[in-house]
């Protein structure tokens, strides 16, 4: 029996300098977890997840919407601007962003970098008007990913809702195409799951395009993150473990120690 680990190349060490990125997720106000995009739990306060975040020294934030834009919201300026004001690190927002004017105001309250995910593929310019206006380290597009019944991936928008005709390396090359900085690939089947990553399509993506690539979705141990990194990506972005713990999945915001992190990755825990 081979698996996804047993497809990938391995001639990509994990870094110690790796990313490892807590991806909170934000409904009505609530931080939330779902599960394959589905069954929304609800694990806490984002503003109280922040302050933990804060101590536990976390190099990097990205908070997504799943409410903005399947409801057609745009984003809740206000409660970002209170969560960046608290956040002692970079942060990355994505969800209900429609123009390079809510990019600007995002900027203009402390966000770091826009992800743009139904918007890079339903409008065709926003993502290259982004890039040129506000450079392309500070613009990340996202794609969401779920297999067929044949195993197929296939790409989908608006929160896993609606499937796109194009495959996900024809929209990935349009987004590289676009000068998007960074492609953040989030995989709906594992979401939520905790049983690692989808390393096949991390590979793929990561070897056909000169841009970061950040894994999302699956991710249940350090050594799942390792595996990533190792299959090409430059990043790792994980929710629930990061805010759950044990078996039962008690809700706990957590955070490894740089310590522990460069063990993972080194193979040694």
């Amino acid at each position: 029996m081979t698996t996804d680990a047993d497809n990938v190349p391995r001639n990509c060490s994990a870094s110690t300098l790796a990313r490892l990125v807590p991806c909170l997720l934000l409904q009505d106000r609530k931080l939330v977890k779902t599960v394959r995009f589905a069954r929304p739990a609800y694990v806490g306060d984002p503003i109280n997840a922040v302050r933990i975040f804060n101590e536990r020294e976390v190099d990097e934030l990205a908070i997504l919407d799943i409410n903005a834009t399947p409801q057609a919201k745009s984003p809740n300026f206000e409660l970002i601007e209170t969560i960046v004001s608290e956040a002692f690190m970079p942060v990355a927002y994505g969800g209900g962003i429609r123009s390079v004017d809510d990019i600007s105001r995002l900027f203009s309250i402390g966000v770091e970098k826009a992800v743009l995910a139904t918007a890079a593929i339903e409008n065709g310019h926003l993502l290259a008007e982004a890039v040129q206006m506000f450079g392309s380290q500070s613009i990340v597009a996202c794609l969401d990913i779920r297999k067929n019944l044949f195993g197929k991936y296939e790409a989908y928008t608006r929160c896993g809702t609606h499937k796109q005709s194009a495959s996900p390396m024809e929209i990935v090359a349009r987004f590289v195409g676009s000068g998007a900085g960074e492609v953040l690939i989030n995989s709906i089947d594992r979401d939520g799951t905790m049983t690692g990553y989808d390393l096949k399509i991390i590979a793929e993506i990561a070897a056909r395009v000169s841009v970061p690539v950040m894994a999302c979705g699956g991710a249940g141990t350090l050594a799942d993150a390792r595996e990533a990194i190792r299959a090409g990506a430059s990043s790792a972005a994980a929710g629930s473990m990061f805010v759950y713990h044990g078996k039962h999945r008690a809700v706990l915001i957590n955070y490894p120690t740089s310590e522990h992190r460069q063990e993972a990755f080194e193979g040694k825990s």
